[in-house]
C-alpha cells in the first residue's frame, strides 16, 4: 500500500486547485502520476505564456 505524498498543506492545496483535483486523492495518487499532471500542467502553462507573448 502507498503511503501518503509527503508534501506541506500549502502545496497540497495549490496543487489540488491547480490540477483540479480533490486533495484526498492528490494525497494518496502515486507519485510517477502526479510528476505527469504537474509536467503536462506547466507545457500548458509555457505554451499560453508563447502565445501571449507578442512577437519583437
Amino acid at each position: 500500500m502507498s503511503r501518503p505524498l509527503q508534501i506541506s498543506a500549502e502545496t497540497a492545496i495549490k496543487l489540488s486547485e491547480q490540477l483540479g483535483v480533490p486533495i484526498e486523492h492528490l494525497m494518496h495518487m502515486p507519485r510517477h502520476i502526479l510528476l505527469q499532471k504537474m509536467a503536462e500542467l506547466a507545457a500548458k502553462e509555457a505554451a499560453s505564456e508563447t502565445k501571449d507573448k507578442p512577437e519583437s
